[in-house]
């Protein structure tokens, strides 16, 4: 089986990018991470990872995230 390849840089700063938006979202709204956790059932430390642009959540996920915030999903990745 091939081994997953690396992203390259453009890759990570969009990843980075989506994180920092996520994280925006999150403290205009006033919550924790355990606040958006709690409301998706993401695990702490996979949700930090988003945010820190660490991690490509799937789509799913996105979406579960932005059900916990109640934000549209374009306002997470726009």
């Amino acid at each position: 089986m091939p081994r997953p390849t690396t992203p390259d840089d453009q890759v990570l700063a969009i990843r980075r990018q989506v994180g920092a938006q996520i994280r925006l979202a999150r403290l205009g709204r006033n919550l924790t991470q355990e606040d958006v956790c709690g409301r998706s059932g993401i695990d702490v430390a996979t949700y930090s990872r988003i945010e820190q642009g660490h991690s490509s959540p799937l789509l799913d996920t996105l979406i579960r995230i932005a059900l916990a915030m109640d934000a549209p999903l374009d306002e997470l990745v726009g």
